[in-house]
């Protein structure tokens, strides 16, 4: 699957990777997961509800989580954050 992230997202990774650089082997790993299986067990990725419905997240670390959207296939990354930032 390719992986492709929308600005926000990046703009938010990219604030948060400056703030905490010892998260970007994380990141990267989760790039690698994605690609090869949005659902691998170590993501614990999940369907959303609500206003988050057809979207799923993902844990990039205990407290970080990521919004994603699948599109055929693609892994689109929407958002990136805390808990109550993304949801």
């Amino acid at each position: 699957m390719k992986v492709k992230p929308d600005k926000t997202f990046l703009k938010r990774a990219k604030k948060l990777l400056k703030k905490n650089p010892n998260l970007k082997k994380a990141y990267e790993e989760l790039y690698i997961k994605l690609a090869s299986d949005p659902f691998d067990p170590s993501l614990h990725t999940h369907a959303l509800t609500g206003q988050l419905k057809g979207k799923h997240g993902c844990s990039l670390t205990y407290e970080l989580r990521v919004i994603f959207k699948l599109y055929d296939d693609t892994v689109h990354l929407l958002d990136i954050g805390t808990h109550d930032e993304v949801y």
